[in-house]
């Protein structure tokens, strides 16, 4: 399975940054290979242009087509995911997260904005037809410190990364060893019934 972290910052070093890495961390020592997209590093031209042509908007659209499951992380401005997550996500067809299952994380300033990640980003990731939306974790700025040297994530942050991964990898990734430890088969003749 392949796993797409897209990284909706704007900017280079951020709280949203490093709560994707934590997720990215989490999903690697489960053994998860991970590869990684930030929108900012995309031709900002092209990106708003739509120039599908261009060679770093038709490769970020190629990653997103060759994942099985996508991570996407974004800050919260004005109760609203970030604008060149917007712009990104406007690139992808209707159907860009078909049979895709989707893990969405966002971070702002306050508890206030925790619901931007239920009425404003996941009714866009619903309509690129995603085939499961997991529960999204929202951090605020307390929970995500920035520090010199990297970042520092919160318990109750980690615990729920933990939990998103775990979740992500027992009914998403694989989804037959799931349904195995919950029923035994039952042969056919064993079955039971009246009329």
């Amino acid at each position: 399975m392949s796993v797409l972290l897209i990284a909706g910052s704007p900017s280079e070093r951020s709280r949203t940054a490093a709560l994707l890495e934590a997720a990215g961390q989490a999903l690697q020592t489960r053994g998860v290979q991970v590869d990684r997209l930030r929108i900012r590093d995309l031709s900002p031209q092209a990106l708003l242009l739509a120039d599908f042509g261009h060679p770093s908007i038709s490769r970020a659209l190629g990653e997103v087509a060759q994942a099985d499951v996508v991570v996407v992380a974004t800050p919260v401005y004005k109760a609203a995911y970030s604008g060149v997550l917007k712009a990104f996500l406007d690139l992808l067809p209707q159907d860009g997260l078909k049979n895709k299952v989707v893990l969405p994380l966002a971070t702002g300033g306050s508890p206030h904005h925790m619901l931007a990640l239920d009425y404003a980003l996941r009714p866009v990731l619903q309509s690129l037809a995603a085939r499961h939306i997991l529960p999204g974790i929202y951090a605020s700025d307390s929970q995500v410190a920035l520090e010199e040297n990297g970042y520092h994530i919160s318990a109750d942050i980690r615990r729920r990364l933990d939990e998103a991964v775990d979740t992500l990898l027992t009914e998403t990734l694989q989804p037959g060893l799931r349904a195995a430890s919950r029923f035994k088969p039952v042969a056919f003749a064993d079955v039971h019934y009246s009329v």
